[in-house]
């Protein structure tokens, strides 16, 4: 928890709060659906939350802002990111129903009004979004093709309406048909070791019909 208040020093007492709360809620739900592997959990505010909190070091999402969570297993990045943008709204999605069962506890333990989660595929998706966010769920040519037409026409940000993608490692090869591609390395926002490769992916997308 201090590591998040560190680097997010300007968080409301609620927001505060509601990330305290995350440590029990996750513990007390993994034990009964595990969404974060065992090794994992008591690392929770490291590798999940403050991992799902470098999207925030690349953008700070304008009120309105739309953001769809694509594969978000237990809720990240969209639960992280909800707490911390109480006037975007986030759609969180992912095809195990276990998942977005503790996803939906969650939200209404922590009262973020601002969260709808649902089991549904990513292709199914109706409506369209200013970002579309998510953690190394798949290649970034899969992953494309399946959210492209889902990009909002109109930008509100200075970074282009896309794709914000957690992922680490070498990824030359996954994004060789990706030229407008940027990659952020989180190393540089965070300290720890977890972070020496991991990286934020933005990818424009144009709106198509």
């Amino acid at each position: 928890m201090d590591e998040i208040i560190k680097h997010f020093p300007y968080l409301t007492d609620i927001q505060k709060e509601q990330f305290a709360k995350l440590d029990d809620l996750y513990h007390d739900w993994n034990e009964k659906i595990n969404v974060i592997s065992r090794k994992d959990i008591d690392a929770l505010y490291t590798k999940h939350i403050l991992h799902s909190l470098g999207i925030a070091k690349i953008i700070k999402f304008e009120p309105g802002t739309f953001v769809l969570d694509v594969g978000t297993g237990g809720g990240f990045p969209g639960i992280p990111l909800a707490i911390l943008f109480p006037e975007t709204r986030f759609f969180l999605i992912d095809i195990i129903g276990k998942k977005i069962k503790v996803v939906q506890a969650v939200a209404e333990a922590l009262e973020l009004k601002n969260v709808k989660a649902e089991q549904l595929r990513a292709e199914n998706v109706k409506g369209d979004f200013d970002f579309i966010v998510s953690r190394a769920v798949t290649n970034m040519p899969d992953f494309v093709s399946w959210v492209k037409t889902k990009i909002k026409k109109n930008n509100k940000h200075e970074l282009k309406n896309g794709i914000l993608y957690l992922k680490g490692g070498d990824l030359t090869e996954e994004l060789k048909d990706f030229p407008k591609a940027t990659e952020y390395n989180l190393a540089n926002f965070f300290e720890d070791e977890f972070f020496e490769t991991k990286k934020v992916v933005h990818l424009p997308l144009k709106f198509t019909v």
